[in-house]
């Protein structure tokens, strides 16, 4: 039997792929943050224990429990953990980027330095790191998580050619709107953060940004099933030859083509019509 450790299993993304690979015969190790989340999912069936991204030594423990459980082997690696800090980027302060960089950008990349080694050993593993069309292209209130998102694009772009001279595969998935919690989630942080009254912008702020983050607007346009990630993370698991990168949903090809054809005020303008 296969096994994965994936992070980010409470909701969304994350658990639908520990649903959909527990139900191909994988053996699934879904991580959360918080051991409540880990007792839920105990609950259905699954494996859980604690990850938390930004806390090296959970890190080190959830691996170690990982490779004991496996016997020291480990077949993939889905880093889907991460969190959103909305706000103005003139607003964010260095603090609020810090901590998401830690979750989103050195923890993932952390966890991801620590199985390298197990699969070298073993001969084999891939790993799979979800992205966004946030890493593709900017979009405003989003300079936080964009931010973490091209960072992460970049590293994992040069972990993929470093690692091509080993049986190890390197993946990037790329969605887009897909259906999740990362919105009413994200809330925390721009509370504990963004000072959006004594902001600049705090006009803008109360008919853009605070509608979308507290008003309850139904599916965005193109929004698709977290069970569209999770189809792509399959194929780029078990496909004998996966692709470099998986792109899902509609605005993620679009995204992908207009960075490439459109000069840079053409795609702002695109983008800021959203």
């Amino acid at each position: 039997m296969k096994s994965v450790l994936i992070t980010g299993c409470s909701s969304g993304i994350g658990l639908d792929a520990a649903r959909a690979l527990q139900r191909r015969g994988w053996r699934v190790f879904a991580t959360c943050r918080q051991e409540a989340d880990c007792e839920r999912l105990r609950a259905e069936g699954l494996e859980s224990f604690r990850l938390d991204l930004a806390d090296e030594a959970s890190i080190v423990e959830a691996v170690a429990e990982t490779l004991r459980r496996t016997g020291g082997t480990l077949d993939a690696l889905y880093n889907n953990g991460a969190f959103a800090c909305p706000g103005a980027v003139e607003d964010l302060p260095r603090g609020a980027l810090r901590e998401i960089f830690e979750v989103n950008l050195f923890g993932t990349h952390d966890l991801t330095r620590r199985v390298i080694p197990v699969m070298r050993a073993q001969g084999h593993g891939r790993i799979v790191t979800c992205s966004s069309v946030l890493g593709l292209v900017g979009y405003q209130w989003r300079g936080a998580y964009v931010a973490t998102k091209f960072a992460l694009e970049g590293l994992t772009d040069v972990l993929r050619m470093e690692m091509a001279d080993t049986p190890i595969k390197v993946i990037l998935l790329e969605p887009g709107p897909v259906t999740s919690r990362i919105r009413k989630n994200s809330i925390a942080a721009f509370e504990r953060w963004i000072d959006w009254k004594a902001s600049a912008r705090a006009a803008q702020y109360q008919t853009s940004l605070l509608k979308r983050l507290y008003e309850e607007r139904g599916p965005d346009r193109f929004e698709l099933p977290p069970s569209a990630v999770s189809a792509k993370l399959i194929e780029a698991l078990e496909h004998p030859r996966p692709a470099p990168r998986y792109f899902i949903t509609t605005p993620t090809h679009l995204m992908n083509i207009a960075r490439r054809l459109l000069p840079t005020r053409a795609l702002d303008w695109v983008i800021s019509r959203g």
